[in-house]
């Protein structure tokens, strides 16, 4: 099974609005980064590509499913949309391993993988602080760790640094790139330091539209920063 998302033609209508307009994308193994201001319809193509939205038209495969087969995508899929919630009174080990069990991990196998996940998040001081009591860049982090657990082919997470201060973004950045080494990990966000800093390939959608697909060097261009051709590109749009 290849580890890959092929997008073609995909649009989405809630109504008379079109939130997506033809998109169509191949992402592969590694860092992907989906740009684009708030309100592009970045969240529509990520909650499309979950199973937890239906497309109005086109055609999404994920690992070769096609995207009507959610029991088996959502079983190759972590997503951490830009708002979620766990369990606020459960300590950190106590809300991992009861989604462990809504996962229907085995008991054993929840007790080997929940702290050597809560390592590589760096939480594993804080296995016995309530959800509540974190930060929250260790919340994001949770959100992380949680994401992962059943051990996805392929990570979305929409918006995951924002509102974190510097030191929490560059570490959630350099996490989110040790976790695409062996995987897909789409970062979808409207923050360009983040894509620039992490991501070879990316998206830029703008209005449900695709207007670049490809290297990150390409959007670049002559230009001296992700930032300077982004405003550039986004002025020349209005």
């Amino acid at each position: 099974m290849k580890t890959e998302i092929v997008i073609s033609n995909l649009s989405k209508n809630y109504g008379e609005k079109q939130a997506l307009s033809d998109v169509s994308i191949h992402i592969e193994t590694g860092m992907f980064g989906l740009l684009g201001r708030n309100g592009a319809g970045k969240t529509t193509l990520m909650r499309i590509i979950a199973t937890t939205l239906n497309k109005s038209s086109g055609s999404v495969t994920v690992c070769g499913y096609d995207i009507s087969k959610a029991k088996e995508i959502r079983k190759l899929v972590g997503y951490l949309p830009q708002e979620f919630s766990m369990y606020p009174n459960m300590t950190v080990y106590e809300a991992m391993d009861y989604l462990g069990v809504l996962s229907e991990l085995p008991h054993k196998m929840r007790q080997e993988k929940i702290p050597v996940l809560l390592k590589s998040v760096n939480l594993d001081d804080c296995r016995k602080v309530r959800v509540k009591a974190l930060s929250g860049g260790m919340k994001r982090r949770l959100g992380i760790a949680q994401t992962i657990l059943h051990d996805p082919q392929i990570l979305i997470v929409d918006e995951p640094t924002a509102g974190l201060d510097p030191e929490e973004r560059v570490r959630f950045r350099e996490l989110l790139s040790e976790i695409a080494e062996n995987r897909i990990v789409i970062l979808s966000t409207h923050i360009v330091e983040d894509i620039e800093k992490t991501c070879e390939n990316i998206a830029v959608l703008d209005k449900g539209i695709i207007i670049f697909n490809g290297l990150l060097s390409a959007f670049i261009g002559t230009e001296t920063s992700l930032e300077d051709a982004y405003m550039k590109k986004m002025g020349g749009l209005g």
